[in-house]
């Protein structure tokens, strides 16, 4: 829209001044069940997400949501859903306030135990990263929860908001197919976000929702990232075998006769032709790694973690068990780069090589042209002294006859005798006109070339 006494607005201004607000954190309280659920999605899964969510928005009787929206967050009674859709995946949170109550020898209810399960066993897509995550009032008997909850063996924990809040969970996949979170917050953290802290360690609700999402984006984004390690292992072995190939056919580029230059060419060609499809099939999806594995590394510093005693951070974690896959996505990348090259650059080296040889025989065979034109000319100027005698003769022939005839009106010399004089003069006459066409003929051709 045009407004009045405003310059002409460019068509997509609205669109990326509201992108800063695109999925921001809403405010929480404790206690609190979150469950996250991640799906893989293609295209027409995407637009069946969008369908499934409208689906259930309208069993409840609730407003439907825009049918360009990427983001929404709906009150559905029971349970409160956040709807995500993103590039590759399309994100699913529910929430549940719990009851206030002392969680020691049982694990509290998952939000998403409320929700539909015939509506949830049908999410569309293929699911990547499923999280149950509490966040509940800081207790003297968490440690008894955590024993509870998690797997004591491979717990990693750290405080977390310079040391507001604790987060322990163990990544593991559990029997119900969730991994698991507990994070433990002051229980002021569930005061009105107006009133102030005294000792700047109590967490407000809008920064205890800024804390959970951030913490529900490190195990969805980790997964994601982690999406270029089979890719990167297939590759390895693609790879394996493209450069034996290549360092065969280098060493036999070495010996190579003429004759068999065509063959490795084609070869050198082909092997070129896969190299470059496997770098087209996977240059996206390491791209998207790496951006993904800067999200982590992002959402890690974000969540400002302090140790705790005797327990191994999220972040050193992270560094141990991340990296490596990190760094062979890395690798793989950059070896696919100095294979593509290398492959340019002995097929560039055949290709000289070849044009090289090339034009050596386009040489030998101008030099060949040059004799026979050589020989032609040779032959042409004998042809050109026999056909000035074979002409010389056909006029003098004629005027033998004409001298015949004219010696009876009169003529005063033989036929006979008029003939030897004129084969001099005919003979002079003849070769001066073919040598004058020819001269003629020459300059014509010099002048168009």
């Amino acid at each position: 829209m045009q407004l009045k006494n405003n310059p002409l607005q460019h068509p997509q201004r609205v669109t990326l001044h509201n992108e800063i607000h695109a999925r921001p954190p809403e405010a929480m309280s404790t206690p609190l069940a979150i469950s996250h659920v991640v799906m893989v999605c293609d295209a027409a899964q995407r637009d069946a997400s969008r369908a499934h969510v409208t689906t259930l928005l309208r069993d409840h009787h609730l407003p439907l949501p825009d049918a360009h929206a990427t983001h929404f967050r709906m009150d559905i009674g029971p349970f409160r859903l956040r709807w995500e859709l993103h590039t590759e995946f399309v994100s699913w949170t529910f929430l549940r306030t719990l009851p206030a109550s002392n969680y020691v020898e049982r694990e509290p209810e998952a939000a998403i135990d409320v929700v539909p399960q015939d509506w949830v066993a049908a999410l569309p897509g293929q699911c990547l990263a499923s999280l149950h995550l509490w966040a509940l009032p800081d207790q003297a008997d968490a440690t008894s929860l955590v024993r509870h909850v998690l797997h004591e063996d491979s717990l990693v924990a750290s405080g977390v908001a310079g040391g507001a809040g604790e987060v322990y969970t163990d990544f593991a996949i559990h029997a119900d197919g969730f991994s698991r979170m507990l994070l433990f917050v002051d229980a002021a953290s569930s005061e009105d976000a107006k009133t102030p802290s005294v000792d700047g360690l109590h967490m407000s609700p809008r920064r205890l929702g800024r804390m959970v999402q951030r913490l529900l984006e490190i195990e969805t984004y980790r997964m994601a990232a982690l999406l270029g390690l089979p890719a990167a292992r297939e590759a390895s072995s693609v790879l394996g075998s493209a450069e034996r190939e290549l360092a065969e056919l280098a060493e036999a580029i070495r010996s190579a006769t003429r004759n068999d230059e065509p063959l490795l060419l084609d070869r050198l060609t082909k092997l070129a032709g896969k190299v470059e499809s496997q770098y087209a099939a996977t240059h996206s999806r390491f791209s998207a790694s790496t951006a993904y594995f800067e999200l982590v590394d992002k959402r890690i510093n974000d969540i400002t973690e302090t140790r705790l005693v005797g327990m191994q951070t999220i972040r050193e974690f992270m560094d141990r068990r991340l990296s490596p896959a990190r760094s062979t996505c890395e690798w793989v990348t950059r070896r696919q780069d100095a294979l593509s090259q290398r492959v340019s650059r002995i097929s560039n080296l055949l290709r000289t090589r070849v044009e090289i040889e090339q034009q050596q025989s386009s040489q030998a065979l101008l030099a060949t042209m040059n004799q026979r034109q050589d020989l032609q000319l040779k032959l042409q100027s004998t042809v050109e002294g026999l056909s000035v005698a074979a002409i010389t003769y056909y006029i003098v022939g004629l005027v033998s006859y004409l001298a015949k005839g004219a010696h009876s009106l009169g003529w005063p010399l033989s036929g006979e005798t008029t003939a030897a004089l004129a084969v001099p003069v005919v003979g002079f006459a003849v070769w001066w006109s073919l040598r004058k066409l020819h001269r003629r003929i020459v300059g014509h051709d010099k002048h168009e070339s």
